[in-house]
């Protein structure tokens, strides 16, 4: 990452796309076979089993184990556009709940603090001084434009935003993070998240808004508005991700597509949370689908632009609690599942240690085009590797 230039353009981020790995085929196998094992009907957790196996998937390992180590990456900044009245919040808000994640008031800090998740607050464009110098490590400036009629940000911002998201996924994971839980605070960053999803689905703008903070009637007419002409300048640029998020997105967006991405380079999962890190995670499988098999949505978003998002990516939620207050709250409520997953597949006793009479069927599925071998399975021969079974496949963009 560190020889990639100022700033990032299409062939530079080729660079790093052609690194984005597969979670590896055997290891899935192995655990859907281990799943038919247990001392349990096959098929008895439900999904529970298919999360166990993405886990072991994602940890090449099978067993899998629960995280030791997620984290909450809180990705912060303030939106010119919440000026134009598309917010049922004040921009000041923003620093204010900030500031209560850091001195552990927030309800994100309540639930992370719950279930023993630390915690890093990236202040990439909130327009206020937060005290914090950590925080404001990576900052890129305060405020972004207001994206209906300018820039949000200039392409060296854009890039540079983007690049701190990469170097911060480098250090959680040099450190020992093995899961990233994603989460933003941003008012009025519901607006470039939806005018990114309409750009890159296709959709109108009407298809996409959402009630975001809980606005009125009035303020969704003009919160409309700005997404239609956001996106109508956004359009021109659609391939060129830093472009794009420099004209229509924001500093925080830049770097959640930047942890996203980075992320599935370094092979660690990632939590997605509402509808901001589903529109950067659109953007990044828009550019590297095998990205999108190293991320778990949480919830189910009410805001329309996370469902299309998440349709686009064959991406089913954990959750669906009506959940639209963003800062991670709906990857640190699945946390407990996804654990719980990984824990009966690693601890659950297996059927023929306790009836050996019983004979277990195996699943089957079907064999893979590609699959290279791990080392910390027994994996079986090339000729009957296994694969998950077929899914609904993700649209390209």
């Amino acid at each position: 990452m560190s020889d990639l230039p100022p700033v990032l353009g299409q062939e530079d981020l080729a660079r790093v796309l052609a690194d984005v790995p597969y979670p590896d085929d055997w290891v899935w196998a192995a655990a859907r076979r281990r799943q038919a094992e247990l001392l349990k009907p096959p098929g008895s957790l439900g999904r529970l089993e298919d999360i166990g196996c993405w886990v072991a998937g994602v940890q090449a390992a099978n067993p899998p184990h629960p995280f030791r180590r997620p984290r909450l990456l809180l990705v912060a900044g303030d939106h010119g556009i919440a000026r134009a009245g598309v917010s049922a919040y004040p921009p000041a808000v923003t620093a204010a709940v900030v500031r209560a994640v850091l001195d552990g008031g927030a309800v994100a800090r309540v639930l992370a603090d719950h279930a023993g998740v630390g915690v890093r607050v990236l202040d990439l464009a909130v327009d206020d001084d937060l005290g914090d110098p950590e925080a404001a490590r990576w900052k890129v400036r305060r405020g972004s434009g207001r994206i209906d009629v300018e820039d949000a940000l200039t392409l060296e911002e854009a890039s540079a935003a983007f690049r701190a998201g990469m170097a911060v996924v480098d250090e959680e994971v040099d450190a020992g993070a093995d899961l990233l839980v994603l989460g933003e605070m941003g008012i009025g960053s519901t607006t470039p998240a939806a005018a990114l999803v309409g750009v890159l689905t296709g959709a109108d703008a009407a298809a996409v808004i959402g009630r975001g903070t809980g606005i009125d009637d009035r303020t969704w007419m003009r919160k409309c508005a700005a997404i239609r002409d956001a996106m109508r300048r956004g359009r021109p640029v659609q391939g060129d991700p830093v472009a794009l998020l420099a004209r229509i997105g924001g500093a925080d967006l830049a770097a959640t597509a930047g942890i996203l991405l980075q992320a599935a380079v370094r092979r660690t999962p990632v939590l997605l949370d509402g509808v901001v890190s589903c529109a950067c995670a659109l953007l990044v499988h828009a550019q590297a689908p095998n990205a999108s098999k190293w991320w778990l949505a949480s919830t189910r978003s009410p805001e329309p632009a996370a469902k299309q998002a998440l349709e686009w990516m064959a991406l089913e939620p954990l959750l669906d609690l009506g959940l639209r207050l963003g800062e991670g709250t709906g990857g640190l409520l699945a946390l407990p599942l996804v654990q719980a997953a990984a824990a009966t597949l690693e601890g659950t006793a297996l059927l023929r240690d306790l009836v050996p009479e019983v004979e277990v069927e195996q699943p089957d599925v079907p064999t893979p085009a590609a699959a290279s071998e791990p080392v910390t399975v027994e994996a079986p021969p090339v000729e009957d590797a296994p694969a998950p079974p077929p899914v609904r496949e993700a649209r390209e963009l």
